[in-house]
């Protein structure tokens, strides 16, 4: 009887350690399970730091101030060269390409001979002005005799009229010809010695480079058809479409900064020079063409540009610099939302020591959202995309450790 209430006493002690294990692993869980959750918490939208952690990673904390940056308008657009800037090498007469003295993207000059063509209808305009200029003697004889005549008052008028009217058209016929053999770039001296020529040199019309050559050696250059393109990069500019909401802060003289994604986002400062009167296409936008102070030798026509018109000065709330986080394409920076005594809320603590009480104060960080504006001289002008409250304290400096313990090691997008 003994031996069986001592059995039982056994299994009585047995059970109720089991029921306290399993206690204990509920209870534990149930703690793990709410520290996650808190855990979670924090990565979705804010950030708790005690004052130690936040004097020793540097973070510094103050007020959204207002400062007076330029105001700008955003407008994209082209870059461009003026129409005496750029031109097209044409023949005023077909022929055959003999000789093509350029390659494409090679700087040349004004007068450079470009392209030497042979054309054999030269031969008979050159034989024209020989003979024109031969009989010309002649007439020109026959004219100064009448004059002579006439002086004392020893011809006919008919005579005299006629001897003067012969002069005037072959004189005027001669003239034609050599502007013509001038404009085929035919040297008259060499003519009159009897050097006749069938190969007409063609001649950069303008400074520049040699955009794309459309012929080759031998085939057959036609008037009217482009040969090959000169474009003068010194006088570009950059024609941007301003919208008609925006069209009243435009005026001739502003400064503009423009971005280039091939210079690195280098800014490059214009000037408006003109703004057109009338709408671009159906876009209800106008041109406005912008020069380019200092223009680089990587500048082309064509090349697509964004201006950042300068339209006065307005008072914006702004942060440094180093208080923008960014991730994932947006924009952010980091508000105190509350600053507790404790990081428990007690109001004394048991040791009931002073530095253990500070050790525990806290500072709880919220993540917010922005839209960017202008930077200048450190600050970027922003528009909060939630109401904030007002009195309120931001990361100024620092922003970036707290987006890195936010985020966790996944995300460092600054």
């Amino acid at each position: 009887m003994n031996k069986m209430a001592v059995i039982n006493k056994f299994f009585t002690l047995l059970a109720l350690s089991l029921v306290l294990l399993a206690c204990g692993g509920k209870q534990e869980k149930e703690q793990e399970s709410a520290e996650q959750a808190h855990e979670e918490h924090g990565h979705e939208g804010g950030l708790e730091l005690s004052e130690a952690q936040i004097k020793a990673v540097g973070i510094l904390i103050g007020d959204l101030e207002k400062k007076n940056l330029t105001a700008v308008v955003k407008a994209s657009g082209q870059l461009a060269v003026p129409p005496q800037n750029a031109a097209q090498v044409n023949v005023l007469s077909g022929g055959i390409i003999r000789k093509i003295n350029v390659i494409e993207g090679q700087r040349v000059a004004k007068g450079q001979v470009l392209v030497t063509i042979e054309n054999q209808e030269l031969l008979q305009l050159q034989q024209e002005y020989l003979t024109a200029k031969g009989g010309f003697s002649y007439v020109e004889a026959e004219h100064n005799r009448q004059q002579q005549l006439k002086a004392a008052n020893a011809g006919t008028g008919k005579a005299q009229q006629l001897a003067e009217a012969n002069y005037n058209a072959e004189k005027a016929k001669i003239k034609a010809l050599e502007q013509q053999l001038r404009q085929y770039g035919i040297s008259l001296a060499k003519l009159a010695s009897g050097n006749l020529s069938t190969q007409v040199p063609v001649l950069a019309p303008i400074n520049g480079t040699i955009g794309k050559i459309n012929a080759e050696t031998g085939s057959y250059a036609q008037p009217g058809v482009s040969i090959m393109d000169i474009v003068d990069n010194s006088k570009i500019h950059a024609d941007l479409v301003v919208f008609e909401k925006d069209l009243a802060n435009i005026k001739v003289g502003q400064k503009v900064d423009f971005q280039l994604t091939n210079q690195k986002n280098e800014p490059i400062a214009g000037v408006i020079y003109g703004i057109n009167k009338s709408f671009e296409n159906d876009s209800k936008g106008v041109v406005v063409h912008t020069v380019i102070q200092k223009p680089g030798a990587n500048l082309i026509p064509g090349m697509y540009v964004t201006g950042l018109i300068g339209v006065g000065a307005q008072l914006s709330d702004a942060v440094p610099v180093e208080a923008l986080v960014r991730s994932g394409g947006r924009e952010y920076i980091f508000i105190v939302e509350d600053e507790a005594e404790e990081a428990h809320g007690h109001d004394e603590v048991e040791s009931g020591s002073h530095q253990e009480k500070d050790a525990e104060k806290s500072v709880h960080f919220k993540k917010v959202e922005v839209r960017t504006g202008v930077t200048q001289l450190g600050y970027t002008a922003i528009t909060p995309l939630e109401k904030l409250p007002a009195g309120l304290k931001l990361v100024k400096k620092g922003a970036f450790y707290l987006q890195s313990k936010s985020s966790g090691p996944a995300e460092h997008n600054h």
